[in-house]
């Protein structure tokens, strides 16, 4: 009855959805040619909460908890699992005030409305998962840029979405990289649920009534073990993730 449900709701989720990326396309180019950086970011904020807005048509929920004061005057690392490219929209509103930047496939940097500008001038790095050199220089561009620049850079070690919500193995190489270039960066672990109900029937039609939870775990500091450091990580991000408990 869900499913069938949600052919029917799917198409106007689409439409709304696709509006938010045409509408602030122009936005964040006029924004960026103007102002810069500084022009650009607060547009790519509100689009992303729109975003997340236009999801409520399915009866899609956010929930957001974070328990500690994280500090906007040094970097962040935010390591995080993934289970849907629903994933990024919450992750960008919520932690705003950060600066979040991405290291997203490089297929992502062209065709899209709003997201390839942002991904291509807004500071994430876009990488070829078929050369694993180049793309863990490009994680480095990232991990010094964040150093600067006292932002954050987000990265999913898992490599690939979860299907099923079931946490995958760390892939800890470009992790490494960003904790190497990025050695004053605080680690913040963050806990996604539920975000692959999204699309637990594919792209068409999307799943309905996903209660959508990130919760930021405990930061961690980076005190140069970090073999030790990865693995306290990964065990943090882990257990806040109910879909397999």
């Amino acid at each position: 009855m869900q499913k069938l449900l949600s052919y029917i709701i799917t198409p106007f989720f689409f439409v709304a959805f696709g509006l938010c990326l045409l509408i602030f396309h122009p936005i964040q180019w006029i924004g960026f040619k103007i102002f810069g950086y500084n022009g650009l970011k607060p547009s790519v904020s509100k689009l992303n909460f729109f975003l997340m807005r236009s999801t409520n048509i399915l009866g899609t929920t956010y929930r957001f908890t974070n328990n500690f004061d994280l500090p906007t005057d040094r970097p962040l690392i935010i390591v995080t699992n993934h289970q849907s490219m629903y994933d990024i929209p919450p992750l960008i509103w919520y932690m705003r005030k950060h600066h979040p930047k991405f290291v997203s496939k490089k297929e992502l940097g062209k065709g899209i409305p709003s997201v390839s500008f942002n991904l291509v001038h807004g500071g994430s790095v876009l990488i070829d998962r078929n050369d694993g050199k180049s793309a863990i220089m490009e994680i480095g561009k990232l991990g010094t840029y964040i150093e600067e620049h006292k932002r954050s850079a987000v990265i999913f070690p898992e490599g690939t979405r979860s299907r099923d919500g079931h946490p995958k193995p760390f892939k800890p190489m470009g992790l490494k990289m960003l904790l190497k270039k990025a050695p004053s960066a605080l680690v913040v672990p963050i806990s996604i649920n539920n975000s692959w109900k999204l699309v637990r029937f594919g792209q068409f039609p999307m799943g309905l009534g996903a209660k959508v939870q990130l919760e930021v775990q405990k930061p961690l500091e980076n005190t140069g073990n970090l073999d030790e450091l990865i693995q306290q990580i990964e065990a943090s991000v882990v257990s806040g993730i109910n879909s397999f408990k």
